[in-house]
């Protein structure tokens, strides 16, 4: 295979490796996001029931109890909406990594090739000099005058 065949291919496969690379980044950075959502949720009930302690403690009339009930419910949905995709968020991201490690795989297969590709054309043209060398001295070993 020629060096420009293997220079190409290995343009392309650092190409895919770069998005592979993006895809990760945006994969895990949504992933970070939904954590931040979920904390947000939790950390929002928290004060929510800490408020709905604190009505109680003065009286609380039964309409505003289920107001405080109905919203924390809603809270909780949230937060197991929440939970979901943030699921589904680590998952891609781990498929992502996945992918993304196979195509560095990929990426260091084509670097492997093409350095042994290279290593092969240094040896050939150090033996093609070696012999032009050899030449113009087996010529000047003939050439040279008799003493």
């Amino acid at each position: 295979m020629a060096m420009k065949q293997l220079d190409t291919i290995l343009k392309y496969e650092q190409d895919n490796e770069q998005r592979c690379a993006d895809q990760l980044k945006i994969a895990e950075n949504e992933y970070q996001q939904n954590l931040s959502r979920l904390q947000g949720v939790a950390d929002y009930r928290l004060e929510y029931m800490k408020r709905l302690s604190e009505r109680a403690t003065n009286g609380l009339d039964s309409a505003t109890y289920s107001h405080y009930h109905a919203f924390i419910a809603k809270l909780d949905t949230a937060s197991k909406q929440v939970e979901i995709a943030t699921r589904q968020a680590k998952a891609l991201a781990e498929q992502s990594k996945s992918l993304w490690l196979k195509q560095r795989q990929k990426v260091k297969a084509v670097e492997l090739l093409r350095d042994k590709r290279l290593k092969k054309v240094a040896v050939a043209a150090d033996r093609a000099e070696q012999k032009m060398f050899d030449e113009i001295a087996t010529q000047q070993y003939i050439r040279r005058p008799l003493r």
